[in-house]
């Protein structure tokens, strides 16, 4: 496995070593040992799976506040997303600052985002599959959103008009959530 640094520090590209010949292809997709390896030594606890049937949903922007905060190796095994992460920790030299990386079951590129960053995907083709790695359970008290259109953060999503859920059309502007972390310089 290969850790590539992006445009915002603690969040990763994930590129698995692929083995192919003419029978089609094998990876790892997770080992504890190669990713602490890689300097991302964290106790996964949960796996999710998620299937999104049009282009052009999105789904986020999503966070889970302390102490059920979380943070995830994600990666598209079916179809291709716009996959978003973004620096909600207040005081971060990187604060509202985004990154999006293509992740597709072509390319298996994997996303890690750590804790204090909301995270969001837009489906860039039809029948997509998507799983999540997480380091801790679902917590529908510490479950939160923004608005995928807030313009402080300003994601380029492509469109204006994605198809939302309820709840991600309801969701609220940073400035309106419950969003609380704070930067802490031992993160970095």
């Amino acid at each position: 496995m290969e850790k590539i640094e992006t445009s915002l520090q603690g969040v990763y590209i994930i590129q698995p070593q692929v083995f192919g010949d003419h029978r089609g292809w094998f990876m790892e997709t997770w080992s504890e040992k190669k990713l602490a390896n890689i300097g991302i030594d964290k106790k996964f606890v949960q796996d999710n799976h998620s299937f999104t049937v049009k282009k052009g949903t999105l789904r986020g922007l999503h966070f889970q506040n302390n102490p059920m905060a979380q943070c995830k190796i994600v990666r598209c095994v079916a179809g291709a997303v716009l996959d978003v992460a973004v620096d909600i920790r207040k005081g971060s030299p990187n604060y509202l600052k985004w990154v999006a990386v293509e992740l597709s079951a072509q390319n298996k590129k994997q996303l890690f985002i750590p804790r204090g960053f909301a995270h969001a995907f837009i489906t860039l083709t039809d029948n997509v599959e998507f799983i999540y790695k997480v380091d801790n359970e679902y917590s529908k008290e510490c479950d939160c959103s923004i608005r995928f259109d807030d313009s402080t953060i300003g994601v380029e999503w492509g469109t204006s008009s994605p198809i939302l859920s309820d709840k991600d059309s309801n969701a609220p502007l940073l400035t309106e959530s419950d969003c609380k972390f704070v930067y802490e310089e031992e993160e970095a």
